[in-house]
């Protein structure tokens, strides 16, 4: 529940938040050469056929929304386009905004000698809108996809815009094959990035993972609600399904952005150049 206390009245409001592709196993675990077989795992729109029931669901019910899903786009010269995308519904059922993942992480050609692929590149491009925010539940939303909650540079732009609740689905395995140490490292890092990202950028944070066993991968659960204090306010703590609760005062974000982390007052963008202008780190 957000609460965005105005001058004199509370007024609440209810959102449920799904993981990253919600809609589909976590197809990017297995190496497809069939483009139609791809597509698919694709949506053509949203909402469609299959999932306009939901929308007008959570519109009688005064329910909003978050939703990830895979999507197909085609632009105006006919060439397709692959995003991992999510979704940002009202209480009224109608879509607020789109965000279409920027950091795609994974391989982009088959490595068969994996213990199963992680071939993100290989279906989906980086998203080209990059991190907006939107005014909806009476605050500033934004939104990310996993490989987006390791990114400083992914909270920093929208706490740039405003933003008071960055929306969060994750689909992470345990095992990582390009360096296996880290995996005993899961939670730890889940929790570092995601807590860190909300207290530097005074926003709270909503991260919801796909967790569990699907198709016998195991992935990373504890779906959590962070505060801009960067404590964590809920947590859910099985790998099954569960509902975190938490009621956010969106106004309690004020107490960082306007303190330790006012960027008028304190920023130097003059230093930060690099930042934006060179992609990997020198030696």
């Amino acid at each position: 529940m957000i609460r965005r206390p105005p001058r004199s009245t509370l007024f609440p409001y209810t959102t449920l938040f799904r993981s990253e592709l919600t809609l589909t196993t976590f197809f990017p675990r297995w190496f497809i050469e069939d483009e139609r077989e791809i597509e698919e795992w694709f949506e053509v729109e949203m909402p469609g056929a299959d999932t306009k029931p939901l929308f007008d669901r959570a519109g009688q019910l005064g329910v909003g929304f978050c939703l990830g899903y895979a999507e197909l786009s085609t632009d105006d010269d006919g060439i397709k386009h692959r995003y991992n995308t999510q979704i940002l519904v009202e209480k009224d059922g109608s879509v607020v905004g789109k965000y279409r993942k920027v950091h795609v992480p994974g391989h982009e050609t088959n490595e068969p000698d994996r213990p199963f692929q992680h071939a993100e590149r290989y279906y989906f491009e980086p998203g080209p809108d990059g991190f907006d925010v939107w005014d909806a539940f009476g605050g500033t939303l934004g939104m990310a996809i996993c490989n987006d909650r390791r990114w400083p540079e992914t909270y920093r732009v929208m706490g740039l815009k405003g933003v008071e609740l960055i929306l969060i689905g994750y689909n992470t395995p345990l095992h990582y094959e390009p360096d296996p140490q880290q995996n005993a490292l899961a939670g730890f890092h889940n929790h570092l990035v995601m807590q860190s990202g909300a207290y530097q950028n005074g926003t709270f944070v909503v991260g919801v993972a796909k967790g569990g066993i699907e198709e016998g991968i195991d992935s990373l659960a504890q779906s959590a609600i962070y505060a801009p204090s960067g404590q964590i306010v809920a947590q859910c703590i099985t790998t099954g399904d569960e509902i975190a609760v938490a009621t956010l005062d969106l106004d309690f974000c004020g107490y960082y952005k306007n303190t330790l982390f006012d960027f008028d007052r304190y920023r130097q963008p003059q230093h930060y150049g690099i930042i934006a202008q060179q992609h990997g780190g020198q030696e």
